[in-house]
């Protein structure tokens, strides 16, 4: 059996709701014919509470509180943007330009970005007089290329976090 969806289990029930059926009754054939996609018994009681205040509405009433229109092709261009311009930028940081919350950032980031903060693991060595440059990459190819100017001691502890894909 494929998966059915909330208006159409809210349309089965306002139909047994009309021939006569409790919402114990309702509850009861629902999972018996839906089985692991019935409602649970309270979401049937408050449909049938709902029709029986004569409300048969099968869609979603709008719900309260902030919509979510920061997730926009515009915000999330320019998100990638500030990242690609500076890899080493914060998602507050990110937050506060574009005036959205840090919790929106970083879920633009992982979910629409795809993009994780990765550590840079540097083992200790003093540069003799060599270049230095720790190479990143995935499947796609290189990601990441940071260098060390000479003279200078990389420590052993992670040195910086970078945004990657």
């Amino acid at each position: 059996m494929h998966a059915i969806s909330t208006t159409s289990r809210r349309e089965l029930s306002s139909f047994l709701f009309l021939q006569g059926k409790a919402a114990k009754e309702i509850h009861a054939i629902l999972t018996e014919t839906l089985r692991e996609y019935s409602p649970l018994y309270t979401t049937v009681k408050n449909w049938v509470a709902r029709f029986k205040r004569g409300d048969f509405s099968t869609c979603d009433a709008p719900r309260p509180g902030r919509p979510k229109t920061v997730t926009i092709p515009d915000i999330i261009d320019q998100i990638h943007e500030l990242i690609l311009e500076n890899c080493r930028i914060s998602a507050k940081s990110i937050a506060e330009q574009l005036g959205i919350s840090h919790y929106r950032v970083g879920s633009i980031i992982h979910e629409d970005l795809d993009m994780r903060k990765m550590p840079q693991h540097i083992s200790s060595a003093k540069s003799a007089g060599k270049f230095v440059a720790s190479v990143f990459w995935d499947q796609d190819g290189i990601f990441l290329i940071d260098s060390l100017p000479m003279g200078q001691t990389i420590k052993r502890s992670i040195t910086h976090l970078s945004w990657c894909n």
